[in-house]
């Protein structure tokens, strides 16, 4: 357990939390070495940036004028339950922890693209084009226009 604030009451971190924490950054990264060993640079780079992608796409989408408060309400949602340790279930069963984030990141995409359209997607979008594509398909768009 971890110590608390200097001053204050301890607030100790679950040892779980701790070892699940590790474990998704550890996954991660071998997904990210198993594509470079494999030879896939261009998949690796992309990967390895596409959840500060995500997180910049969400703040983008946040501050922007054009979507409702309705749907920046859900985003924000969103991003909370991302943040939070509890998930429907949990990140450190591998493969089951991340599809029901990716899920439910599907279907706030999917209810911010039917709102506000495929553009405003493509034009907050930091990362490079083909994780661009891989969103716009989790989110049901089927537009090929990707930023092409």
């Amino acid at each position: 357990m971890l110590a608390g604030r200097a001053g204050g009451h301890a607030h100790p971190v679950p040892d779980w939390l701790l070892i699940a924490a590790a474990a998704m950054v550890a996954l991660y990264v071998a997904l990210i070495a198993a594509l470079l060993v494999l030879g896939r640079k261009q998949d690796a780079r992309a990967w390895a940036g596409f959840i500060p992608d995500c997180i910049v796409l969400f703040k983008r989408l946040l501050s922007d004028p054009r979507l409702s408060r309705r749907r920046k309400l859900l985003i924000a949602v969103l991003v909370a339950y991302l943040v939070l340790p509890f998930d429907l279930v949990p990140d450190f069963i591998p493969i089951a922890g991340q599809l029901d984030d990716a899920i439910i990141v599907a279907f706030v995409l999917r209810t911010v693209l039917r709102d506000a359209g495929p553009a405003i997607v493509r034009e907050h979008w930091p990362g490079p084009p083909n994780s661009l594509a891989v969103m716009l398909r989790l989110a049901g768009e089927t537009d090929d226009a990707a930023g092409r």
